[in-house]
């Protein structure tokens, strides 16, 4: 892969491993499987006849429970990590799916339970009980390349099977923006007796999760869980910010050299700058409606039958009502491998996804037209439109490195500097200096010795210790706004 990508801190890396190594050892003992029998059987309503060994996922593992019935059950567990948002993020994704079952034709398990650590089999974690959906494959698997484990888009799939498989996951997005709210942030079970789960906290994204987790920036330095936000400009400022806290708190891998540290502080102040000054959004959507966004959302959490026909959607952690702008992004996934992760660079990455768009446009097209004749939607604002917008403008690329921290960087440097900065032929930052505040300029240079100065201490600072908020470096945010 290019270099141009960035690295968790491979210290805090090294410790959510350990976290998950000591916490395996409870998984497969006899107390864990008897536990986890009494709990399905009292929630689902059937003797367990047998458990099969856990199945690990990137944030959680499942169980399957087959019962008398014959009818499965799943038992999922969030794994343990540093930063402790497993109770939240579960909240939210049982809002999520209630909300999905409830308003679109979406297929997602029914849940007959969830709680918290404190209520789980031996406090092992949060966890669901849910329905077990039958299924031959992932989506991901129809259309990977043979005989390679990655995510890859088989560069010789049939068109039919392409266009079958894409048609279904555009009647997805479709539905999804559908989904409008009135502010931004994650859903909440607590308020479906005043009419159904709408917006109650922070959105839990997957970047809050690795800022957390892999860069340790300090929970007290993110959005404060009841923390909404009610315009596209608030939330993309807010983002902005995650990026240069990343910078500011991970100690490690986060800079090569003291011209490389400058050249990520003075992306990162530049793209705050736009955020701010609602260069970022769309006016006509700038306080909504918001949309329906799952960040995790992609052909590997898509369950299909023999057929190839989608049976099941599962992993809606990481949702949350987010700005229009989101949903209006042609979805990444569409060569499966994501643009941070293709070995020839962006540029090979958008010329091969290029080709695949275009034929994802036309099945959505398709969709639309059916909604339209359905009466599910108009003709006024065809999702297909803003995403072929999206793509031209090159507002995904916005879109996708305001989600992604540590994708930003080449993704910034490549795509969004010169839209909205000019040409700098000469590569020299002193022209893009000029354009922030006297303040930011002048913190630099103290900011980059820091950063230069932990790079050599290789230290991991544990912000739930008592007396941490000592270590706390001084603040950057607030420098000349």
């Amino acid at each position: 892969m290019p270099g141009s990508f960035e690295e968790f801190d491979d210290s805090a890396w090294d410790y959510g491993d350990k976290i998950f190594q000591d916490w395996k050892q409870a998984l497969q003992t006899s107390d864990t499987y008897k536990s986890i029998a009494e709990a399905t059987k009292e929630h689902s309503m059937a003797i367990a006849t047998e458990i099969l060994p856990p199945i690990k996922g990137a944030f959680n593992v499942v169980y399957r429970v087959d019962f008398v019935t014959g009818a499965s059950s799943a038992f999922r567990l969030s794994i343990p990590s540093y930063f402790d948002s497993g109770d939240e993020k579960i909240l939210a994704e049982v809002a999520t799916m209630r909300y999905i079952a409830d308003k679109t034709s979406i297929p997602v398990p029914f849940v007959f339970h969830y709680g918290s650590k404190e209520k789980s089999p031996k406090k092992l974690g949060p966890f669901l009980i849910m329905e077990w959906i039958k299924h031959d494959c992932d989506m991901c698997e129809v259309l990977n390349a043979p005989d390679i484990r990655s995510p890859f888009l088989n560069p010789s799939i049939e068109q039919e099977k392409l266009l079958h498989m894409y048609g279904q996951m555009a009647d997805i997005l479709l539905q999804l923006s559908l989904c409008e709210f009135t502010s931004i942030g994650s859903l909440g079970v607590e308020l479906e007796d005043e009419g159904g789960p709408d917006v109650a906290t922070r959105p839990l994204s997957l970047n809050i999760s690795q800022l957390g987790n892999f860069a340790r920036v300090p929970p007290s330095q993110l959005p404060d869980r009841d923390k909404i936000f009610m315009s596209s400009t608030s939330y993309y400022s807010a983002l902005a910010d995650m990026h240069l806290q990343q910078l500011s708190f991970q100690r490690n891998q986060a800079v090569d050299s003291a011209d490389n540290c400058r050249k990520k502080y003075i992306a990162r102040q530049l793209f705050r700058k736009l955020a701010r000054e609602n260069r970022l959004t769309l006016e006509q959507f700038q306080s909504g409606p918001f949309k329906l966004w799952c960040d995790d959302l992609r052909p590997t959490n898509v369950l299909v039958d023999s057929e190839h026909r989608i049976v099941g959607v599962i992993d809606w952690e990481f949702s949350y009502a987010a700005p229009a702008e989101f949903s209006f992004s042609p979805p990444w996934w569409l060569l499966l491998t994501p643009p941070d992760d293709w070995e020839a660079g962006l540029d090979d990455w958008a010329t091969h996804y290029e080709q695949r768009l275009h034929t994802f446009l036309h099945v959505l097209e398709e969709k639309e037209s059916d909604f339209i004749q359905c009466g599910r939607m108009t003709a006024t604002d065809l999702l297909s439109r803003r995403m072929r917008e999206s793509w031209t403008s090159g507002d995904f690329w916005v879109t996708y490195a305001a989600r992604r921290t540590w994708a930003f960087d080449a993704i910034y440097w490549k795509f969004i500097d010169e839209r909205f900065f000019g040409k700098n032929p000469s590569g020299d930052l002193t022209e893009r200096l000029a354009l922030l505040p006297t303040a930011q300029v002048e913190a630099m240079e103290g900011f980059v010795a820091r950063k230069m100065a932990e790079k050599e201490q290789q230290t991991l600072v544990d912000w739930y210790v008592p007396g941490a908020e000592l270590e706390l470096p001084p603040d950057i945010l607030n420098v000349g706004i």
